[in-house]
């Protein structure tokens, strides 16, 4: 688990299901992202995937909670999708964030995204992640730019071209501005 000033980062449990669908058929998420679960099974499927990347990798994707309420608001982390987009991008972690519409604008990705790339920093050995985003999410270009990710190429997935950024891990021990919550 990992804390931020208004968030609680954490596996996935069964008791997501329905906020795992809430996500995913949420209209301001699939504005931009292609495939989306939009079934209780398919969902559950996704549950299911999160909960096998920890155990096999150590490391996955965080069901994000805001402190306050409890609420389930998205999940983010870095995962091994093998999304067949080349060695340059398949053989690094692959940073992901989703977030429900009500809690987009409002830095909760960015001060989780912060919270688990320094984690990730701290615990993991490789020195390289990336993401892929559609070019025309101007506010996922704005957050992964502020996390460190720099473009590097662009391809095809799922029928649409998406962007692709890398991310270098900064030195141990210096912690880089755009990691601070």
């Amino acid at each position: 688990m990992i804390t931020s000033d208004r968030l609680l980062l954490r596996p996935h449990t069964p008791e997501d299901l329905e906020a795992i669908l809430a996500v995913t058929t949420d209209a301001a998420v699939n504005q931009f992202i292609r495939g989306m679960p939009t079934t209780r099974e398919e969902a559950w499927r996704r549950l299911l995937q999160h909960t096998g990347h920890w155990s096999l990798f150590g490391y996955g994707m965080f069901a994000v909670v805001e402190r306050a309420t409890g609420t389930v608001m998205g999940e983010l982390g870095l995962a091994n999708f093998h999304r067949g987009l080349g060695a340059s991008f398949d053989g690094s972690p692959e940073a992901g964030w989703l977030l429900r519409g009500a809690f987009h604008g409002k830095g909760f990705a960015s001060e989780a995204m912060s919270a688990v790339l320094r984690w990730f920093d701290e615990t993991r050995s490789e020195l390289r992640t990336v993401c892929i985003i559609d070019p025309d999410n101007a506010s996922s270009i704005q957050l992964a730019t502020r996390l460190g990710f720099s473009p590097f190429g662009a391809s095809e997935y799922r029928g649409a071209t998406v962007t692709m950024f890398e991310r270098q891990r900064p030195q141990l021990g210096r912690e880089p501005s755009h990691l601070s919550n």
